[in-house]
């Protein structure tokens, strides 16, 4: 957590003994290797909160200090496409002014997916200047009376220009793969979560704004960004 960095939090701890007390007198390299590793989580580098994996190697010195070296690495987890995946449907307006129906084709996706969908205009009293849909992150820390959320757009997306009539239909697609996205993850060891949400958005001619959220999953469906990770250790004598 960013407001208490002083404490951090271990979900996950493994160590191993590389070699017994002795000397290196030239250099030296070791194989190692974590089996059956639990990493349930993604990496996850947000405003308020970061989780991280990292390799940290230390050598021991008697009458001179440790030496220490700390390599971070990322972690993605690939999830399968669900079972179930119903669209949503909804409607929304102000009575006797504005009434639409709008349709997301599904209510999960994956990270390089495409949000297909419409919008059905069933009454129409004021005048719209423009229509968009916002990507929003919410980012929610602490738990009970201590929750703080903070939310992120990440994405504006305008799906109209111009006043709609009665009946018009507004069609939807956005490609999600070009923005900085990551999976939805739910009350990661009771510290935090991070939710995504559709915002469509109305704006009439003297800038009164009209929204509904919906939030959808998102899910990781490939690896991406493969890199081996190498370094030295070195030390003063």
């Amino acid at each position: 957590m960013l407001f208490d960095r002083g404490n951090p939090y271990e979900m996950l701890q493994l160590v191993k003994e590389l070699d017994h007390a002795g000397e290196i007198t030239a250099s030296k390299s070791y194989s190692f290797e974590f089996g059956n590793c639990p990493k349930n989580h993604e990496t996850y580098n947000g405003h308020n909160v970061r989780l991280r994996y990292f390799l940290r190697v230390k050598i021991t010195r008697h009458m001179a200090y440790d030496i220490t070296k700390t390599v971070d690495f990322a972690v993605q987890n690939v999830m399968p496409d669900p079972e179930i995946n119903n669209s949503i449907k909804m409607e929304v307006g102000i009575e006797d002014c504005l009434h639409i129906e709008f349709e997301y084709n599904k209510c999960k996706y994956h990270l390089d997916d495409v949000v297909v969908g419409k919008i059905f205009f069933l009454l129409v009293r004021i005048k719209i200047k423009h229509m968009e849909i916002v990507i929003i992150r919410r980012e929610s820390t602490g738990a009970g009376p201590t929750t703080y959320s903070e939310s992120e757009n990440i994405a504006k997306f305008e799906i109209m220009d111009g006043a709609p009539v009665r009946g018009e239909s507004i069609p939807i697609r956005l490609f999600l793969s070009p923005y900085n996205l990551t999976p939805t993850m739910k009350n990661v060891h009771n510290k935090f979560t991070v939710k995504y949400y559709l915002n469509l958005v109305l704006v009439d001619e003297e800038d009164r704004r009209y929204f509904k959220q919906q939030e959808i999953i998102l899910r990781r469906k490939r690896i991406s960004g493969k890199k081996i990770l190498t370094t030295k250790l070195e030390g003063k004598q």
